[in-house]
């Protein structure tokens, strides 16, 4: 499909977060874009600040004409959105061009230098380092993030269109559309069971993509992956590697083993140890590209994070709330290792509200072994998102096997109640579901008393 011909651009789903990036880029080329979603959202009114019409109600009649011209218009939907949706029903009944968000991406990146970053976890923040850094370094880029950048205070960075930086996202298999020059792999961890059926499944659709790289391409693997690359890692022998890290002021400090030798004195603030491997691979990559290590090091040290991923709510000598997006075992181990590693010795309240009844049944125990490090467990009902009950799959259940006696059951009205309650220092609020729209509230009451 040649997208330079399409005028009008009509997302089914556009306050997800890939597809309100795409409907960004769009709209900053020139296209008509208009939209549905099912809920108004920060994401929305943002989208609707920029002149793209979004309605709520799923009905044809809600479509402005001209997005009815088939030979004119381009459908994108995501995998979220239900095949009985009447809206992409009729669009498919009456041939129109109905393409996955994921497909759009793969025709975009085809006609680019591609730099994609994959895995389990850690493809946003990566990809929001990689993007910033090339912005930064003042190279063509447009990125597409699966997440608020701190920075741009969006998920979309647009300085030009000869490279694309990408999220190569594993659900569903969409990161086989892509065609990359450089891409990486943070990790192959067992998700997204209830697409692949077993982690075996997974391992492969991550050897496929690797398969999706253009000839004369490279591949990035996390040191330790069963996959041939060029590794990446903190403190081991890499091909890129961290040393000599140290913590000062919250911040890391630390020099970057290259194949081509040592460059000297980065700075980074994220905490944790997956965020500096996060950083690592972005610099490898922004490294191989072309940049030099001075913009380098001045782009690492501005970099500011992305919204819930480690991100400061309040932060003062007595009190800390951080809000983060892990849900996933492994996500959820290396946010109290970073919590853990700045703030030693303090009290450290988790709240967790767990994201899809199979993701909950399929690492129950893993969810469990994880939360137990906490000193206090608050648990949130599970957040459905696209999937039905699973019969006996509830957070009692897995509330029963956290081994920690300061673990309760909540409501989300019950939240700011039970917080003021605990005498922990540091609060942190886990999860992908909708629990990001408690924080503000938290935010509020806690706020006025620190």
């Amino acid at each position: 499909m040649n997208l330079k011909t399409i005028n009008n651009v009509y997302f089914i789903g556009i306050g997800g977060i890939g597809m309100s990036a795409l409907a960004r880029y769009f709209i900053a080329n020139g296209k008509q874009v208009a939209g549905y979603d099912k809920t108004v959202s920060d994401i929305t009114k943002a989208l609707e600040d920029l002149g793209i019409d979004i309605h709520f109600n799923d009905g044809i009649t809600e479509i402005a004409s001209k997005f009815l011209n088939k030979e004119d218009t381009l459908v994108v939907y995501t995998p979220a959105i239900p095949n009985s949706h009447s809206e992409l029903t009729y669009f498919r009944n009456n041939d129109f061009k109905v393409l996955k968000r994921s497909a759009v991406l793969g025709e975009i990146t085809k006609q680019t230098k591609c730099l994609a970053v994959a895995g389990t976890h850690g493809k946003t923040t990566t990809t929001s380092i990689l993007g910033h850094l090339l912005n930064f370094c003042n190279e063509p880029v447009t990125a597409f993030l699966g997440g608020i950048s701190e920075n741009y205070n969006s998920n979309l960075i647009l300085n030009g269109t000869e490279v694309t930086v990408v999220e190569a996202d594993e659900f569903d298999r969409s990161f086989l559309t892509l065609s990359p020059d450089l891409a990486c792999i943070t990790s192959m961890d067992a998700d997204h069971l209830d697409i692949y059926g077993d982690a075996s499944e997974l391992i492969k659709s991550f050897k496929d993509f690797s398969e999706c790289i253009k000839t004369n391409g490279k591949l990035f693997v996390k040191n330790g992956l069963p996959l041939e690359g060029i590794t990446y890692g903190v403190e081991d022998d890499s091909d890129y590697s961290a040393q000599n890290v140290r913590i000062l002021n919250g911040s890391y400090l630390f020099d970057v083993q290259t194949p081509n030798g040592l460059y000297k004195d980065f700075e980074f603030n994220l905490p944790g140890r997956h965020n500096l491997s996060n950083a690592i691979i972005a610099l490898a990559m922004a490294v191989d590209y072309g940049c030099s290590h001075n913009q380098l090091a001045k782009g690492l040290a501005s970099y500011k994070g992305v919204k819930r991923r480690f991100t400061y709510q309040i932060r003062t000598d007595d009190f800390v709330f951080i809000d983060d997006y892990a849900h996933h075992p492994e996500e959820i181990s290396a946010v109290y290792q970073a919590v853990r590693e700045m703030y030693t010795n303090k009290k450290v309240l988790v709240i967790f509200q767990p994201h899809l009844y199979s993701r909950t049944k399929d690492f129950v125990d893993g969810f469990a072994e994880s939360l137990s490090n906490f000193d206090e467990v608050l648990l949130l009902d599970i957040y459905p998102a696209r999937e039905l009950p699973i019969e006996g799959v509830t957070s009692k259940w897995l509330l029963e096997k956290i081994e920690n006696p300061c673990k309760k059951l909540i409501s989300k009205s019950e939240l700011i109640d039970e917080i003021k309650l605990s005498s922990a220092q540091i609060i942190l609020t886990l999860g992908a579901g909708d629990i990001g729209e408690e924080v503000k509230h938290i935010k509020e009451a806690f706020s006025l008393a620190n």
